[in-house]
């Protein structure tokens, strides 16, 4: 995961809600969910708010972090709404109305769960544990192998185009803590896939050099 800040509601959402006081998200129409989920898009720098893989508006859904059975007063909160892919049995179709007590709206999502090179995720705490458990986000290949598969090519490709064979180990660590930034940093508004899953491994790697 990777922390999301969320900005103001769209616009059309503001009205909707607005026009109907005791509307519930169920009732709203397309373009109120387009543009929910276009907002939803932007502020996570087309990244799917759970796995963090490349979603665009026609590959993801407007997911909420309560669920819509359990928090009734919420379902037309922004803040409560994020974009998932729609991976099977994963993230938000993942979810369901089950409780998350670790979500992408705090600090800890990104410290809480430890990436290494082969693509397998584990949690650090018992939340995180839950987290995995419930989004199927791969803690080993026979949860979700394609998952974790996804991760590691991407992530050895760009291993192998910045620093080399990581079987060498990566001994700049200045080299490393630019690539860090800048892999953190949007373009055109997007951030590449699995960036912050790159930015956890890396961070992993220096701390542990100068430990």
């Amino acid at each position: 995961m990777r922390k999301i800040i969320k900005s103001t509601a769209p616009a059309a959402l503001t009205r909707w809600k607005r026009d109907h006081p005791k509307g519930k998200y169920a009732e709203t129409d397309y373009t109120v969910r387009q543009e929910i989920r276009v907002a939803a898009l932007k502020e996570q720098y087309y990244l799917c708010a759970y796995c963090c893989q490349s979603i665009t508006d026609t590959t993801c859904h407007n997911e909420h972090l309560e669920a819509q059975a359990f928090a009734p007063k919420r379902t037309l909160d922004f803040d409560n709404i994020v974009a998932s892919c729609n991976a099977k049995h994963q993230c938000g179709e993942g979810h369901g109305s089950q409780a998350l007590l670790l979500t992408p709206l705090m600090d800890e999502c990104e410290t809480e769960l430890k990436f290494y090179i082969s693509g397998e995720v584990q949690g650090l705490t018992e939340r995180a544990k839950d987290a995995i458990r419930i989004l199927n986000l791969g803690d080993s290949t026979s949860t979700n192998r394609q998952l974790i598969e996804k991760r590691k090519q991407l992530i050895d490709g760009f291993i192998w185009a910045n620093v080399g064979d990581p079987s060498d180990g990566f001994e700049d660590d200045e080299l490393i803590t630019m690539l860090i930034e800048d892999c953190q940093i949007p373009k055109d508004g997007k951030l590449e896939a699995f960036a912050p899953v790159f930015k956890n491994i890396m961070s992993a790697w220096i701390t542990k050099n100068h430990a």
